[in-house]
């Protein structure tokens, strides 16, 4: 197990540090080859026949077939490449996030719109824990 970083008690938030990095190279490997239509469809017509072709781990797999957004990412999945799967499902990027924060695409919109979230009480874990 790594030593944890100042920034994991961050609530919220996953960092893409080296760590997830090295982790979610195969992962990031697969998320990009959806940038090709020929893979978009080869993944639609057999999804875990196409995840065999790339070297993600069980856990890293089973978090693409479920869907399991935040998962992907802590998993060392680039956030930015995980939205090619969910592109490839017909997600809107307001998609991805509304599931990511638990909001509909229209409430994390406004929510942007209205200036995103108060960082009151959203500094460190504790603070959440407290509540």
């Amino acid at each position: 197990m790594p030593a944890p970083r100042d920034y994991d008690d961050i609530p919220g938030t996953i960092v893409f540090d080296g760590r997830r990095s090295r982790r979610g190279y195969a992962l990031n490997k697969f998320l990009m080859s959806l940038n090709q239509p020929a893979n978009r469809e080869a993944f639609r017509n057999d999804e875990r026949a196409y995840l065999d072709r790339f070297a993600v781990d069980d856990e890293q797999r089973e978090a693409v077939l479920r869907r399991e957004w935040l998962r992907l990412i802590e998993l060392g999945g680039n956030v930015y490449y995980t939205y090619k799967l969910a592109a490839c499902d017909g997600m809107t990027f307001q998609d991805l996030a509304g599931e990511q924060t638990g909001m509909t695409a229209g409430d994390f919109a406004q929510m942007m719109l209205d200036g995103g979230r108060s960082p009151e009480g959203n500094r460190r874990r504790a603070e959440w824990e407290a509540r």
